[in-house]
């Protein structure tokens, strides 16, 4: 028997954007074609618009033992998704090749898998026997599913008419109990609310130790380096570093944590979201500065949130994370928490921009990430951006004494002490 599960040879996927495609079979196109069959011809020798070649991978080469949990990380855009898609059959390499030895379960987005119109339990049929799988093998298994998936009312209801969060839950639960070899899983926990995402880390762990392999794309580090043995990191399509986990994570996070300090999105339309909301624009800066502005630790620093919200009579707001290197959360902040009227007041369709204030002498110095959760009804997660902004505090101050070290701790304030002889 193979020892590796998983063998990927100068894996390149290549795209074209930017090129405009003529829809010759348009009713439009096909009456110039008949109606007049030279100025049809002349318009088909245009120029093309300038098109764009994206490498999505580049020349990616690894390989994975069996019974191995291998963790992918990099930043947003730079190829995990596409690397699993190729693991996974659903597209095909430009160059290179993919060797699989096993089968291969896999979770990569919310809606891959399952037939709409199919009811959560024939779905539970259907996947099994895409696997390979027998149906007695199936109904041993089907008890297990149901109930970690926690969608035993709607199971003969299509899963059409299920929410993202039941239809995740029962996705995960499928691709993890019906026994694959291989379990590819990307990002698709942050649907789910923090008591699942922790269930389905745990459950990650069994099949991990059962001996099953696991590639997981994450971006929490923490879940990475308790899942994980080995991890991959990539940037723009190519592999920066392979190796033991808490090694590669150490490096993505001292040298992949360039600050990102503002990001905008002009067009609502493809601003990242969804149908309820859309992010605009984030942005972290010193209060009296712009972003991009060093930031030291006795500077008070703003971070600005806009997006538009798309539904009217709707109760949401922003909710912020702050991470320190070690992907542990240093605090949280939410409008509710000073303006307790945000939670009671319903929001009209539109443009609005909410403003966090961090007073200086309160972060450590360090690079900080930010995770942006957009909140309705003041608990329910409509959408979540990991890694939404990142900055780095400086430590600039004159020390007056003897330690010129980073101090313990996540945060650092300045607090106010008495001195005082009693005697």
């Amino acid at each position: 028997m193979n020892e590796h599960a998983i063998i990927a040879e100068n894996l390149s996927k290549r795209y074209r954007i930017g090129r405009r495609i003529e829809n010759h079979r348009s009713t439009a196109s096909g009456l110039q074609k008949l109606l007049s069959p030279f100025a049809y011809l002349a318009s088909t020798l245009r120029e093309p618009e300038a098109e764009e070649i994206l490498w999505a991978l580049k020349d990616v080469t690894f390989s994975v033992r069996r019974g191995e949990a291998i963790g992918v990380i990099g930043r947003n855009g730079a190829g995990k998704s596409t690397l699993l898609k190729i693991l996974s059959r659903i597209t095909e390499p430009t160059s290179g090749r993919a060797v699989i030895n096993g089968r291969v379960g896999s979770l990569l987005e919310v809606g891959t898998g399952f037939h709409p119109e199919l009811t959560g339990r024939e779905n539970i049929y259907l996947s099994g026997a895409i696997l390979g799988m027998k149906r007695a093998e199936i109904d041993r298994k089907f008890d297990e599913i149901v109930a970690f998936a926690e969608t035993e009312r709607f199971l003969d209801t299509p899963v059409k008419r299920y929410s993202s969060g039941m239809y995740v839950r029962l996705a995960f639960a499928v691709a993890a109990h019906l026994e694959p070899e291989i379990l590819l899983v990307d990002e698709v926990l942050a649907v789910g609310d923090a008591a699942f995402q922790k269930k389905c880390l745990g459950k990650m762990g069994d099949v991990a130790t059962a001996g099953r392999t696991v590639l997981f794309v994450s971006h929490n580090m923490v879940a990475v380096q308790n899942l994980c043995s080995r991890a991959i990191w990539l940037d723009n399509g190519q592999i920066i570093e392979q190796g033991e986990t808490h090694q590669v994570v150490a490096k993505y996070l001292s040298l992949g944590s360039q600050a990102l300090s503002e990001q905008i999105w002009p067009d609502k339309e493809t601003a990242p979201g969804n149908d309820r909301v859309r992010i605009h624009r984030l942005a972290v800066r010193p209060e009296n500065g712009c972003p991009g502005d060093p930031i030291s630790m006795d500077t008070p620093i703003v971070v600005e949130v806009e997006y538009w919200n798309l539904l009217p009579d709707e109760i949401i707001h922003s909710c912020l994370h702050f991470y320190t290197e070690q992907q542990v959360v240093a605090f949280t902040s939410a409008p509710i928490d000073s303006h307790p009227e945000v939670a009671q007041n319903a929001k009209q369709v539109g443009l609005y921009k909410e403003v966090c204030c961090i007073p200086g002498n309160l972060l450590n110095s360090g690079v900080h990430r930010v995770l942006l959760l957009m909140i309705r009804n003041t608990s329910k997660i409509v959408y979540r951006m990991e890694d939404s902004l990142t900055f780095e505090v400086l430590d600039l101050g004159d020390r007056a004494g003897a330690w010129y070290g980073k101090e313990p701790g996540f945060v650092r304030p300045i607090l106010n002490w008495q001195v005082q002889r009693i005697e």
